[in-house]
């Protein structure tokens, strides 16, 4: 069973996702291979699953700082898949941590649903 935690944190990836899609193709002049925008798009969405794990419940400076620090392991798989390519997107990476994090603290809490 998921908890709503980890249906908040894999929403927020997956939406996360696709606004690193679209920034990726403004970037690239809408000339990014569609393999990449996906792979970009997953990446994110298994942020949101690293987040959304069942973490023991912190202060939100804390939690920030974790969700910086998932973002940026996280990210760095992609970004070292693209030989070390996309700089703009590791960076983000380390902030949607951030958010999915901040965003499971808000609204999300360890309850299972049924």
């Amino acid at each position: 069973m998921f908890t709503k935690r980890m249906w908040v944190c894999l929403a927020s990836g997956a939406v996360l996702g696709v606004i690193c899609i679209v920034g990726a193709s403004i970037r690239s002049g809408f000339n990014s291979d569609a393999i990449f925008l996906f792979s970009l798009w997953f990446n994110r969405l298994l942020m949101g699953l690293v987040v959304g794990a069942p973490w023991k419940k912190l202060n939100l400076l804390k939690t920030i700082g974790r969700g910086a620090a998932i973002g940026l392991i996280v990210s760095f798989a992609f970004y070292s898949s693209t030989g070390f390519g996309d700089v703009v997107s590791f960076l983000a990476g380390i902030v949607y941590g951030i958010i999915i994090e901040v965003f499971a603290y808000k609204f999300g809490d360890v309850r299972k649903l049924k």
